[in-house]
């Protein structure tokens, strides 16, 4: 088995990488797409914790979502991660892995309320932890709210899954044009508005702790294990 580079890791993930791109609800086809996704990673294993978007229910750029008001919608966008985060627990353990489901908000019937020891150990009891409900407060989105578990978890990388393999200098899917950047500083992202890695404050806060970022195409397979065993991937 070969030696995983990082030892502990943050998975973030999009909402759609539950249902598929442009769709809504869930695709159970897509959830154990992931759920092998991460237990290839698992059995090398590395600790993993995951944070997790509502995309494919509730999307703050909506026209309904943006005709109310900006803190109702994104507490609705909270909940859409806690479906998600569920609907992930149930694929991962039916693979016999343990999970705990952690939520920003209190929701003692179905999930434990975040606590940043117990989550760490969670973790090393070699259990995987998955963030719900974002920071549990508006105005983050939850980008931010992988950047801030990676570090409170003392995570070794932060690790986004997107729909393109890697980050490029404009929109690939809109820009035929478009070149792949195959490293980019912290300053770089930040300034260049077209590139669209994390959003800025998640930017800011890995970049003032130092914390990497591998940004990744979810849909190529075992990419999340390959990019933990240190290869060049996204």
């Amino acid at each position: 088995m070969s030696h995983p580079k990082y030892k502990r890791i943050l998975l973030k993930l999009g909402g759609e990488s539950l249902s598929g791109t442009g769709r809504t609800g869930i695709e159970p086809s897509d959830v154990a797409y992931l759920a092998d996704e991460i237990q290839a990673v698992k059995a090398h294993g590395v600790e993993i914790a995951i944070v997790i978007g509502g995309g494919n229910f509730w999307r703050g750029n909506d026209p309904y979502a943006q005709s109310i008001d900006r803190a109702t919608a994104d507490y609705m966008g909270m909940l859409a991660t806690v479906m998600n985060a569920l609907a992930l627990q149930d694929a991962l353990e039916k693979r016999g892995l343990n999970t705990r489901v952690q939520s920003a908000i209190e929701m003692r019937a179905i999930a434990e309320l975040y606590i940043r020891r117990r989550a760490i150990r969670h973790l090393e009891k070699g259990r995987i932890v998955i963030f719900g409900a974002g920071t549990g407060s508006p105005f983050f989105t939850t980008d931010t709210a992988g950047a801030l578990r990676a570090k409170e978890i003392d995570a070794d990388v932060l690790m986004k899954a997107t729909k393109v393999n890697g980050v490029y200098d404009k929109d690939p899917l809109r820009y035929p044009d478009a070149k792949k950047l195959e490293k980019l500083s912290y300053n770089e992202a930040i300034l260049m508005d077209q590139v669209q890695v994390l959003d800025n404050t998640a930017l800011s806060l890995c970049m003032d702790n130092a914390l990497p970022i591998i940004v990744f195409d979810l849909s190529t397979a075992r990419s999340i294990e390959r990019a933990v065993l240190g290869e060049s991937v996204g």
